[in-house]
């Protein structure tokens, strides 16, 4: 290859590499907490993984995050300055939801997912993080404030507020039952919010019972009352709908855990191979001593 075939090949690699960065950067929004110091929202990046400037940056502020929040946690919860941090980098369809947390103490990844799977989100990267330990409850008002500027659409006012609603129950719920159960039962609810529109209140309070018990719980009246309310909210959204993006979400889950599956078996053939060769070469110098 002569050397001007060379720097044309470098040339459009560059070029490339420049049209990749600028397209994720297109599809990926960072926002911050407008309460956090320089310092911090530098810290904040770090835990991001990207560098400031490279991705378009929004701010949050804790006036909006309660416009969600207020009336369904604790004020002490919601607190008076905005901290939570998030970068949100959309994926292609059906990749799922890929969510990593930092210094959050309330809130699980799954719970994010969930939440989200509700509001309407279902592929994408998404990083929540904080300069130091918070709730994370706040954190759903800048996804969603990423989603709809990369977008440019608004998600559904009442999905998102029942997203919120949702993450909340759900993290009361898993202070007292686990994180894993405490998900798993509201999803249930998801799955026949056809059935449930047509039950009474004690009908839907002995279905609820009922999911509880797969799972080897007991549930208080008063966290009773709160799936009620909620799986009442969740009826207002489509439920064929949000029962396809559940599935979705659960399917996306186990095809990457066969996958995560697949590698370990095969790094655990390939270092069985590696042993194998050691032995062999070993062998064979022993031949020559």
């Amino acid at each position: 290859m002569n050397k001007k075939a060379i720097a044309l090949l470098l040339v459009l690699t560059l070029l490339l590499s420049l049209g990749a960065s600028a397209f994720a950067a297109q599809d990926s929004r960072a926002v911050i907490g407008a309460d956090l110091t320089e310092e911090q929202i530098k810290t904040v990046y770090q835990l991001f993984g990207v560098s400031r400037g490279s991705v378009s940056e929004l701010t949050v502020t804790n006036a909006e995050e309660r416009q969600y929040l207020e009336g369904l946690v604790d004020e002490k919860v919601i607190g008076h300055y905005a901290i939570s941090c998030v970068y949100v980098q959309l994926l292609d369809e059906g990749e799922g939801l890929n969510v990593d947390t930092y210094n959050i103490s309330w809130c699980t990844a799954e719970m994010y997912k969930n939440a989200l799977v509700t509001a309407g989100i279902t592929d994408a990267k998404i990083v929540v993080a904080a300069p130091f330990e918070v709730s994370g409850t706040a954190a759903l008002t800048g996804i969603y404030k990423a989603y709809e500027s990369i977008t440019g659409n608004s998600l559904d006012e009442i999905a998102k507020a029942v997203g919120t609603q949702e993450l909340t129950i759900t993290g009361e719920l898993a202070e007292q039952i686990g994180n894993l159960d405490a998900t798993e039962i509201v999803n249930g609810l998801k799955e026949i919010l056809g059935e449930t529109a047509k039950m009474s209140d004690e009908e839907l309070r002995k279905e609820i019972q009922d999911i509880a018990s797969q799972y080897a719980v007991s549930l208080t009246d008063k966290q009773i009352d709160q799936l009620i309310d909620l799986c009442r909210s969740l009826e207002g959204l489509d439920p064929g709908a949000l029962k396809e993006r559940v599935v979705q979400a659960q399917e996306t889950i186990r095809r990457i855990g066969e996958a995560k599956d697949k590698a370990v078996t095969f790094y655990t053939k390939f270092q069985g191979f590696l042993g194998t060769v050691s032995n062999f070469l070993d062998q064979l110098k022993s031949l020559f001593k």
